[in-house]
């Protein structure tokens, strides 16, 4: 019987509790079984299911901390992975741009030119010879700029470099006294809107036209007036942000201290510095940026309305492109003493953009004081000023392209207040063809240039002018 015992004990596992009960309970009636051994079986059945779910519950917490560590490591390699950030390669509107995927160090490339046809004087005349020379054709990369720009370590921590290859020159000379420089280079530090700090050499924020870059003007060039009181590109550093945005009182502001000597020149000539200061007020609570042009079709008005003043002493009687330099009939600054000029100016301006339609407008005062003992503390002072407009006509007249813009700008210049005969004046037409925006467009304008005639009573002396350049950036 014992042997019977031993046989019929595995039987009942494979099967179900009810089936091993069952085949037991016919066993027994048979006569196979005795009852004693009935309740042995049963008993001994019980041990093997207690220790059957006593060996499961051991287990159970091995698999969870198994999948625990598992979990845990996945964790740890995404981490580790965050930490070895890599690169990502794009193009967008600023061109070309490494980034890393942490999102803290980041770096735009572009490259820039303007071909440009000019007839019959490729700048602005200034004087009578200058308005009765020949006529020239002139063909010429006006401008081959190399942009790098980015952030490192944190994103409020921003650079910028700016190289241009052709010419690296003032406006009004040729292209054969080009070489490249560099003419930007500065640092912002812009974590608060409100408080940010730029060091650096770049266009200081004085006025609009010059400070407008020059591949997002309206026109081809900039107006007469930008020669005489632009303080263009300075060496130093400026404190700017704005205040109470969305508000009626939202407002930039720009105060910064300079060498004075204009691009490339990180001394003084003396212990005077250049002051620089502008208050912007954004009239509807909105920011103008710096570029011409409506082509972004500003849905709701927005104006700006400006004010800024700089003071300097030195040898510079005015600033442009090429560094420190010399207004008619003063001296060139390789010429004079250290501190000879003290120069001051202000200006008045005035923005706005809404539904393709743009409007800028800027009036200057200069003064000039040489004073040098001979010139017995003379002081010149100069007027100027400019206002230029420019309109998609699509949004009013639907069967005009609506790439096209037309535009036109009067600008004016007294280069001495107290003398006659030496007004200039411009009135110029223009139009625009947006490819891509400002980033690739083509620009045709037409200049009508007078210089008032020394004698009075007599004809001004005039020339027109007319352009053609495109402009695109990669």
């Amino acid at each position: 019987m014992m042997a019977l015992f031993i046989m019929l004990a595995p039987m009942t596992f494979p099967a179900s509790a009810m089936d091993g009960d069952l085949l037991l309970e016919i066993l027994l009636e048979k006569g196979i079984l005795t009852k004693e051994e009935l309740i042995q079986i049963k008993a001994e059945e019980k041990k093997r299911e207690a220790a059957k779910a006593a060996a499961q519950t051991r287990k159970k917490p091995e698999i969870e901390v198994g999948v625990k560590k598992e979990k845990q490591a996945v964790v740890k390699a995404s981490e580790s992975s965050k930490k070895k950030s890599g690169v990502q390669v794009g193009y967008g509107k600023k061109g070309f741009t490494l980034a890393t995927t942490d999102g803290l160090f980041k770096t735009k490339i572009q490259w820039r030119t303007q071909a440009r046809y000019s007839f019959p004087e490729r700048s602005d005349p200034r004087n009578k010879s200058a308005f009765e020379d020949n006529e020239e054709s002139t063909f010429e990369l006006r401008r081959i700029r190399l942009k790098v720009g980015g952030h490192g370590y944190r994103p409020w921590l921003k650079y910028y470099l700016e190289v241009d290859w052709q010419p690296g020159r003032d406006f009004d000379d040729d292209s054969e006294a080009a070489s490249a420089r560099m003419i930007d280079w500065r640092i912002m530090l812009e974590k608060y809107p409100w408080a940010k700090l730029r060091v650096g050499q770049w266009k200081i924020n004085f006025n609009r036209e010059r400070v407008d870059s020059s591949g997002k003007q309206t026109m081809v060039e900039r107006s007469i007036m930008n020669r005489v009181f632009t303080i263009d590109r300075q060496i130093g550093m400026m404190l700017y942000g704005r205040v109470n945005p969305g508000t009626l009182l939202d407002a930039n502001y720009y105060l910064g201290i300079f060498s004075g000597g204009g691009r490339g020149m990180a001394k003084n000539d003396d212990d005077n510095m250049m002051y620089v200061g502008r208050l912007q007020w954004n009239v509807f609570g909105r920011e103008l940026k710096w570029r011409q042009s409506d082509v972004k079709f500003h849905k709701k008005p927005t104006a700006s309305i400006s004010f800024g003043a700089y003071t300097n002493k030195g040898k510079c009687t005015r600033w442009s492109s090429g560094g420190c330099g010399n207004l008619s009939g003063f001296d060139k600054p390789a010429d004079v003493k250290d501190g000879r000029y003290q120069v001051s100016g202000m200006q008045v301006g005035s923005a706005m953009k809404y539904r393709g339609f743009a409007w800028q407008h800027e009036t200057h005062w200069k003064r000039v004081k040489d004073t040098e003992a001979v010139a017995g503390g003379r002081v010149t002072k100069l007027f100027g000023g400019y206002f230029q407009a420019g309109y998609f006509p699509h949004s009013l007249i639907p069967f005009v392209p609506k790439p096209l813009e037309v535009a036109f700008r009067y600008s004016h210049v007294d280069p001495n207040t107290d003398a006659g005969g030496d007004m200039r004046q411009e009135f110029t037409t223009g139009l625009n063809w947006f490819f891509a925006g400002h980033r690739n467009k083509l620009t045709l304008d037409a200049s009508h240039l007078t210089l008032e005639n020394e004698t009075p009573g007599l004809k001004a002396y005039a020339e027109q002018r007319v352009r053609l350049q495109w402009d695109v950036s990669f």
